[in-house]
């Protein structure tokens, strides 16, 4: 645990010492824009279609499907979800 600790602290001295003109720079600006969208979206992905080392197609991945197109509506957050929920249980209702 203390290791750990100490390799948390190490990664935030290195962050710390980064030069401000290279956090300024127009590339650093669009990674740090995107990279959080990409992993966020590679974490859905993974939690729908993965369960341990197979891939599975069930349930989730209609919800998944119905939530993608609430939000390309642009509709209510609170929308999605119930939606997303409720898609999922008529599928495994089937």
């Amino acid at each position: 645990m203390l290791l750990t600790a100490a390799g948390c602290f190490g990664l935030k001295v290195a962050g710390w010492s980064v030069p401000s003109r290279v956090l300024d720079g127009p590339v650093f600006r669009v990674a740090a824009t995107l990279l959080p969208v990409a992993l966020l979206s590679a974490l859905v992905v993974v939690q729908v279609f993965g369960h341990g080392r197979s891939l599975t197609v069930d349930a989730r991945a209609v919800s998944l499907a119905v939530a993608a197109l609430c939000l390309w509506r642009r509709l209510p957050f609170i929308v999605v979800v119930v939606a997303a929920a409720a898609a999922a249980a008529a599928v495994r209702a089937l």
